[in-house]
């Protein structure tokens, strides 16, 4: 190389390294220069701070028909309140139908009186009170000069979060995403004065729309009442036609988010929050316009809820965050002690092999990737066996269930309907009932098969 082609290269390399120092901000000056700024993880902590206001506050407008058009506050704050109705709700009831208290929403004051027992939980004026603290979760009230409530509203976290119990049954720190099985949805929406809009809506008389919520019980909402008008099983098949409440974290990676698909969790925010909790914003899904399959939601135009403008839509501009968030809610970790670990040793051989397990629940997501649906008959259910879910849902199918943090929704059953008790239940179903033959596993194996589940 000739000396003038050197001293070339020799200058572009400077100039190379000139440029390379000042983009990284060392290139010899005072060190005042700001180090560039990780926009994905700042507009990530955003997203989350964001979504869980929304997942814990947000009514999304809907106290125009828990309040306005069912008068729910009426019957909460009864009638020692002007504009009440009946007993109203002590604080002892409230628990008592599965509402929960947010420990850090309360003044020290009132944390004390709860610990040495001279609250009176019998007055429903304190559940009032508990509720203006935003305290009780899931329910925003909104209140008149006069202490009294002029409206109810509800949020995500009223199925969809629990408390830990550090205080007392019911009353502890939040725990967001899990599934609320003492919640006794049907009874609480039972003391609304006037269901008659309900009625309205599915074509039957108020006492028969009492008696279906009264049927629910703890732990159990049925979300496609609102689409098809079932409130019963056909056929004389046993238990209502609601469902158990699913836990909503752990869902990161995963496909479909509800025991029959429908769709994303995207989605599923979009119609809980429109068709369920009758918050205002757009939904469109038009396989909710078929007649037969979904009469109510056809003749309501459930599949294609518009707002007036854009600025009255108060629930699309927050489902990105809502989602955000919900995605970052990881599965709690079963606590130690709660399973045998070396029966769950074997019982991880067992699930990833013999037992078949991960075929389906494919680790480390244990739902599978993509399209994690199947028919009845390829989970050993039948019409005979009860397929109702299935066969009332878009696909007619189930999904493959995510199994991370198993441990924290044992209570009401298993499966989409807990019509299996214990997890035991659940590998002696598969164990017989697979399409392809009996698995074959043995007593022993089926419990160490069980304590795995438990370890997840």
């Amino acid at each position: 190389m000739s000396k003038n082609s050197w001293l070339g290269a020799l200058a572009a390399t400077g100039i190379l390294l000139a440029l390379i120092m000042a983009s990284c901000g060392d290139g010899g000056g005072d060190g005042d220069t700001a180090p560039a700024v990780d926009a994905p993880r700042a507009n990530a902590l955003q997203m989350v701070d964001a979504g869980k206001q929304t997942f814990r506050f947000d009514t999304f407008g809907d106290e125009a028909f828990w309040g306005d058009t069912l008068k729910l506050h009426q019957g909460i704050e009864g009638s020692g309140f002007v504009g009440g109705v009946g007993p109203g709700v002590s604080p002892k009831t409230a628990l008592a139908v599965g509402l929960k208290v947010d420990v850090d929403a309360l003044p020290q004051d009132l944390v004390a009186q709860l610990k040495n027992g001279t609250l009176n939980l019998d007055l429903p004026a304190n559940t009032l009170a508990l509720i203006k603290l935003n305290a009780v979760l899931g329910i925003t009230g909104f209140f008149n000069p006069d202490g009294s409530m002029k409206s109810i509203g509800i949020q995500c976290a009223f199925c969809h979060s629990t408390v830990d119990d550090s205080l007392a049954p019911g009353i502890g720190h939040r725990l967001d995403g899990w599934a609320n099985r003492d919640l006794n949805v049907g009874a609480i929406v039972n003391l609304s004065p006037d269901l008659s809009a309900v009625a309205a809506l599915l074509r039957v008389d108020e006492a028969t729309v009492r008696a279906v919520l009264n049927g629910w019980g703890p732990g159990r909402f049925d979300a496609q009442l609102f689409l098809d008008g079932k409130a019963a099983k056909p056929g004389g098949l046993p238990g209502s036609a609601a469902i158990l409440i699913p836990p909503a974290f752990g869902l990161a990676g995963v496909n479909l988010h509800t025991s029959t698909g429908w769709g994303s969790v995207t989605y599923w925010n979009a119609f809980v929050a429109n068709v369920e909790m009758h918050g205002k914003g757009t939904f469109f899904d038009p396989r909710l316009n078929d007649p037969v399959k979904f009469p109510v939601a056809a003749q309501a135009g459930s599949g294609n809820i518009r707002q007036s403008s854009p600025e009255a839509d108060l629930i699309t501009p927050k489902l990105a965050a809502l989602q955000f968030y919900q995605l970052a809610i990881p599965a709690p970790p079963a606590p130690a002690g709660s399973f045998d670990q070396a029966a769950a040793g074997r019982g991880k051989v067992l699930f990833d092999g013999k037992a078949k397990c991960a075929t389906c629940h494919v680790p480390p997501l244990f739902t599978e990737p993509g399209w994690n649906m199947h028919t009845p008959a390829e989970i050993g259910l039948t019409a005979a066996n009860d397929d109702f879910q299935a066969q009332r849902s878009p696909d007619e199918r189930y999904r493959t269930t995510p199994l991370k943090g198993l441990w924290t929704h044992t209570k009401g059953g298993f499966y989409h309907d807990g019509r299996f008790a214990t997890l035991l239940d659940v590998v002696n179903h598969y164990n017989a009932n697979l399409p392809g033959g009996a698995l074959g596993l043995s007593p022993a194996e089926a419990g160490d098969l069980v304590e795995y589940l438990k370890s997840l």
